[in-house]
This record gives C-alpha cells, sequence and structure tokens, in this order.
C-alpha cells in the first residue's frame, strides 16, 4: 500500500492540512479558519479548541478528498505557531484562551527579567533577546494577574503541543517549539533552570523536551473517531513553524539559507553552532534537524510594506487589473522595470511597524528618503522593493561573516514577482532560486519530520524529493555594484534619523 503523511500547519489564521506521499508529492491540501481575538491594544488571544476543531474537520476533508484509505497515512505530523502560551489542567483541559505569538501584554514581566539578567547573559543563554514575545513572559503575566489559573496550570503548551496532547493524550514539546518560550538553554537543549528561577516560575509547568523526530504516541479511538485517522497512527512531534520551513525550504545541512518574503520577512541559515552576535541584531533557534541550529533574522514589514504601497499610491493599476482579470502587480512591475537600480536616488527605510531584526527599534519609521521632482512612481515602488531587501541584507552580511552562504532559496508572496527576486539577487550578491511550491515551506517540512520520525526516510536529505526548483536568478555586476553604494546610504539614513524617531 502507498504510504502518506499528513502534515498540519497550525497558523495563525487556521489550520493547513497537507497530504504528501512517500515520493514528495502534494496529494492534497485543506485549510479551515479560526478567529483570533484583538483587545486592549496590545492582547492577541485564540481559543485552543478552535485548534482542534480545525485539525479534526481538515483531516476529515483531505481524506475525504484525496480518496485513500486512513491506513495509508504512515504518520501525523505538524508545523506550528510560536511564542505562545496555553495554560492547561491535568486533563488538557484549556483553563483560559491561548496568549498567542502576537501578543504584547508581559511588558512588565520582560522588565522584571532584565532586572535580574542582562541582554547579553540572557541572550547568550537563548540564543535571545529577552522580550515579551516569549512563553515564559506571557506565563508569568497569567501568575501575576490571573493566579487562581496559574496554580491550576498542569502544563503550558504551545499550538502542535495541545494538538499532540488531543491526538495521543501525552504532554510534549519539541527543542525547536520549546525554544519560543524564552528558558530554553540553547548550549545544552534543556530548560534554564536559571532563567527559570529569575522568572519565579515552576519548572514542572513546562512539558518534557523532545526531538522533532519523536513519536509522542498513536492516534487515540476517541481521536480516531474524531479526525477520521486510523487508531494507532503514529503522532509525531514536528516543530515551530519558522523552523519547520527551515526544512520545507531544503535547509537541512550547515549554509543552507532561505529568505520568507511575506507580510513579515526572514533569512535563516542552518549551522553547528548558535551565532552570536556582539549587537544581538541575529537570533539562533534550535533547529528541527538533530545537532544544528537555525540562526536567523525576521524584519518586521517586508511585502506588507509594499502592499501598502499598493493600496495607497496604485488605485488606477488595482482599477486597471480588476478590469482586466490580471494582477496589479503586474502593472506596477511594468513600471519598476523603467526604473534603474539605486531607484533614481530614492531611499525607503521600511521601518512602518517599528523594527525587529537588525535593529531592535520599536521608535523607528518607515521614510522617503531623496525625492526629486523628476522621480516617478516606478522610483518609488522600487525603492520600496529595494528598501526591504536591503535591510534583509544586512541580517545576510551577519550570517555570511560566521557562515558560508553560496545562494538563497527565496518563498513567500513576495517571492511571486521576478522583478523582486531580480533585485534580491542584486543586492545580496547570490544566486536566489525559486521553488515550484512557494508557500508550502513549512507543510513540506512537517512531513519531512514525521517521514524521518517512523523511518520513512532515512534522513533529512529526504526533503530533495519535495522540492522542485522553477528559476535561479543570478546577481548582475553592475547592478551589484550601484547597490553597494546604495547600501552605505541606507544606514547613514537609519542613523542619522534615530533620534528623530524617537520624537515622533
Amino acid at each position: 500500500m502507498k504510504k502518506y503523511i499528513l502534515a498540519h500547519d497550525l497558523g495563525t489564521s487556521g489550520n493547513k492540512a497537507t497530504l504528501f506521499s512517500e515520493e514528495g508529492e502534494m496529494a492534497s491540501s485543506a485549510f479551515v479558519p479560526y478567529d483570533t481575538h484583538y483587545f486592549h491594544s496590545t492582547w492577541v488571544e485564540q481559543n485552543a479548541d478552535d485548534w482542534w476543531d480545525a485539525v479534526c474537520k481538515s483531516s476529515r476533508m483531505l481524506l475525504a478528498d484525496a480518496g485513500i484509505s486512513p491506513k495509508a497515512i504512515a504518520a501525523v505530523s505538524f508545523s506550528g505557531q510560536m511564542l505562545g502560551c496555553l495554560c492547561v489542567d491535568k486533563k488538557g483541559t484549556p483553563l483560559r484562551p491561548a496568549i498567542i505569538w502576537a501578543d504584547q501584554r508581559a511588558q512588565r514581566q520582560a522588565s522584571l527579567i532584565e532586572s535580574r539578567i542582562s541582554q547579553w547573559d540572557f541572550y547568550r543563554t537563548t540564543g535571545h533577546r529577552n522580550t515579551a514575545s516569549y512563553g515564559m513572559q506571557k506565563l508569568m503575566w497569567v501568575r501575576d494577574n490571573e493566579p487562581e489559573i496559574y496554580e491550576q496550570t498542569y502544563k503550558t503548551l504551545n499550538a502542535k503541543d495541545y494538538i499532540v496532547f488531543k491526538l495521543t493524550g501525552s504532554f510534549y514539546t519539541d527543542y525547536s517549539d520549546g525554544h519560543s518560550n524564552g528558558c530554553y538553554d540553547i548550549l545544552n537543549w534543556k530548560w534554564s533552570e536559571e532563567l527559570l528561577s529569575y522568572a519565579g516560575l515552576d519548572p514542572d509547568k513546562f512539558p518534557e523536551l523532545k526531538p522533532s523526530t519523536f513519536i509522542a504516541g498513536g492516534v487515540t479511538r476517541d481521536a480516531a473517531a474524531k479526525t477520521g485517522l486510523a487508531e494507532g497512527t503514529p503522532v509525531v512531534m514536528g516543530g515551530g513553524d519558522g523552523v519547520a520551513a527551515s526544512v520545507g525550504a531544503g535547509s537541512v545541512r550547515p549554509g543552507k539559507t532561505y529568505c520568507c518574503l511575506g507580510t513579515s520577512a526572514w533569512i535563516t541559515t542552518a549551522s553547528e553552532q548558535p551565532v552570536f552576535d556582539e549587537q544581538m541584531r541575529t537570533v539562533t533557534w534550535a533547529h528541527i534537524v538533530p545537532g544544528l541550529y537555525a540562526p536567523n533574522g525576521t524584519m518586521q514589514y517586508a511585502a506588507g510594506a509594499y502592499n501598502w504601497v499598493k493600496n495607497t499610491l496604485c488605485q488606477m493599476e488595482c482599477y486597471d487589473a480588476k478590469r482586466d482579470g490580471s494582477s496589479p502587480y503586474e502593472y506596477m512591475n511594468r513600471q519598476i522595470e523603467k526604473s534603474a537600480p539605486g531607484a533614481n536616488g530614492v531611499l525607503f527605510l521600511p521601518y512602518m511597524l517599528g523594527e525587529r531584526a537588525p535593529r531592535w527599534d520599536p521608535d523607528s519609521k518607515g521614510a522617503f528618503i531623496g525625492l526629486k521632482p523628476e522621480n516617478t512612481k516606478g522610483d518609488i515602488l522600487r525603492s520600496v522593493m529595494e528598501g526591504v531587501t536591503m535591510n534583509l541584507s544586512i541580517i545576510l552580511d551577519i550570517l555570511k561573516s560566521r557562515i558560508s552562504i553560496e545562494e538563497i532559496m527565496v518563498l513567500g508572496g513576495g517571492a511571486k514577482g521576478r522583478v523582486w527576486r531580480d533585485i534580491m539577487a542584486d543586492i545580496f550578491q547570490i544566486p536566489i532560486t525559486v521553488p515550484v511550491l512557494l508557500d508550502e515551506a513549512g507543510s513540506m517540512g512537517a512531513a519531512v519530520t514525521g517521514g524521518v520520525g517512523v523511518g520513512l526516510f532515512d534522513n533529512f536529505d529526504a526533503v530533495e524529493k519535495f522540492i522542485r526548483i522553477h528559476s535561479v536568478h543570478h546577481p548582475v555586476p553592475e547592478n551589484s555594484a550601484v547597490y553597494q553604494h546604495t547600501k552605505e546610504l541606507f544606514d547613514e539614513c537609519y542613523f542619522s534619523l534615530q533620534s528623530v524617531f524617537k520624537k515622533m
């Protein structure tokens, strides 16, 4: 019987279930949305049982659509949103809605940690800065503001960990997802007793850490009835979504690197040691591949900035595209192609939502600099693409100073346009490879992890079966020379305006 792997990708907007054959072919996919609740300006929550309902529904939809027997599923595995805090009791019942990655309520708790350990020492322990984003700080908030919930909390889980429990009855997390709790000792692959002591948290409230390939158990009879899966189907832990995407992008050996160009954007590579940047501009994650790390830098607003400029300045292009049944980006690209590299002197600082890597400056703002009467809309549009890419290039340069990187695979919605891919090749000064499937890295990473976990694949090199290359873009030396000068101006502009941004 032909074997399949069922991969669930639990994102912010919903769960995507994807069925892959053991040959790496995508057989079917289904998406079930769920709600996200935003309130009190910085609070963001989801109901954990919405995750479970979406997994049950998408699993049944997928099996029906593919027309295969549940017994053909060799493994179920996961990619899941990270940096969350779901408090459950001993029976696994959620005690309150999950506080998800986007929630920033734990500022006071992050400050308390910083009063007890310096940013640099925290960074050297975890590979990350101390911020309100992490699960540990969010659990501290629960303790400080909802003590009755904290006392009842048996474990704090991320999204995929909860689904693993619902399928198997067992409480675990993997190294990559556990890392997003902010109390993970990156060099020793365990919870940091020191950080948990500074936080004043009970270490037993965190689940047992396991490799991403660990089989957490088999699908229980009750879960089988709800999902349509066969009882006993192996459930493999999988990993956090950002790191699962690394596997799906082929970043499974040192130096293999990818860039995801979505609303936000990041560059991630693989290495045998963490990358500790002296200015703490990058972070390092525990990799899904045993023994490896995933150094990374994530910027706040990337293709999101280009979408903003489309909605703000390109109403006519949107109208023409709607009339023609095409994409407004096609019309925008035509104008960009008329603008030379360097955008005729226009620079764009892409810090419209503040910035994470490489600036770590919440006060920074977006800006167009160097506008002249002769500038065209094409110049402005190109400058947005260039500004986002130059910011990413700073991250890349940090990683390249520690690791040999010879090419980058690009994924995400921003990677759909040839023009932007060409700009990336010229600014990064290395070839850009583009896979056929731009939005499936997380699902493919989960599938490969599941396959390795149950022995369907010998190792993570099996991802090569899943990746099919659409095109390769090579840097043009004369364009790269222009951009080298522009990058210097880009940095100078940011630092010149840094003090001004704080006053705005």
